[in-house]
């Protein structure tokens, strides 16, 4: 055998053990989109199953809970009434089969915005004892720069913006003119004058 025929025979054994090898890579690796496809199925169904759960759990009344899945790791978005709904539902979820990992983003209301609720409602007591306080303020202002009752002591108190007089004055066009002046202050609902009396 002479060495060109031999190195002909290498060369063509050589070729054929790598297309040999090339095709048993390709026959044994796996296709990655029947292996993605399948993920996508096996998110799908623990998302569903997740929600399922959901749906019959009572600790999670009230809740708008999103469940999205991805390589078995769930995520959880929304909102929940309480601490201990959100816990719940984190721990709902890693009972289903598949679920390697919770990722837990579930918005409840803070301490915090509980405390600003509560001092929003103490703002609007204030506000309005305020805004009473000013009317008192202006009626007394008015009455005294009125020519016709600037004479007389006259007791103005304002409660929820009703606004009560009482005192002594002389006539009772005096009266009629007290009340006048009190009501065309801005925020007063009524005006109460039983209690201004009329010496004549």
């Amino acid at each position: 055998m002479n060495t060109k025929h031999f190195v002909k025979i290498i060369s063509v054994a050589t070729l054929l053990g790598l297309g040999m090898a090339h095709y048993a890579n390709a026959a044994s690796a796996p296709e990655p989109k029947s292996a993605d496809a399948g993920t996508a199925l096996s998110d799908a169904a623990i998302t569903a199953k997740v929600k399922a759960k959901y749906l019959d759990d009572s600790r999670l009344e009230n809740s708008d809970i999103s469940v999205t899945t991805a390589n078995g790791v769930v995520s959880l978005t929304g909102t929940a009434p309480s601490s201990d709904a959100k816990s719940a539902a984190e721990s709902i979820a890693k009972t289903v089969d598949g679920v390697l990992n919770v990722d837990n983003g579930i918005e409840t209301p803070s301490v915090a915005s509980q405390v600003e609720k509560k001092t929003k409602r103490a703002a609007k007591k204030t506000e309005r004892v305020v805004s009473d306080s000013w009317i008192t303020t202006k009626v007394k202002s008015a009455l005294l720069a009125d020519s016709v009752t600037k004479g007389f002591k006259i007791s103005v108190k304002t409660v929820n913006h009703v606004v009560t007089l009482t005192g002594a004055v002389d006539t009772q066009a005096s009266v009629d003119q007290a009340t006048t002046v009190a009501k065309q202050i801005e925020g007063v609902a009524s005006v109460d004058a039983s209690g201004l009396i009329a010496k004549q």
